[in-house]
């Protein structure tokens, strides 16, 4: 049942569209290459085992790779719901 001026699904189909943009967007993250370091590239804190074998081609340590990963943390998005509360402001 569509709701307003929306047809049949379109609700279905921005979900699976905003679903398809996500995962689109993890595979094109560039993953670490080469052979893991047994240190950190930045602070040179030893990097536990377990995570060099769970990321192949690892160099930073968690404390390192969370601050990094925080600092591109924002990327804006777009109301793909063209509500009129949106189309309004």
């Amino acid at each position: 049942m569509a709701g307003g001026w929306a047809q049949d699904g379109a609700v279905n189909e921005q979900i699976e569209a905003s679903i398809n943009d996500e995962l689109a967007r993890l595979k094109a993250q560039k993953r670490p290459v080469g052979e893991s370091l047994t240190h950190c590239a930045e602070c040179e804190e030893p990097i536990p085992e377990k995570r060099r074998v769970a990321i192949p081609g690892v160099k930073l340590c968690i404390d390192c790779q969370q601050e990094r990963d925080g600092a591109h943390q924002a990327r804006g998005g777009f109301n793909r719901r063209g509500s009129k509360d949106s189309q309004l402001k």
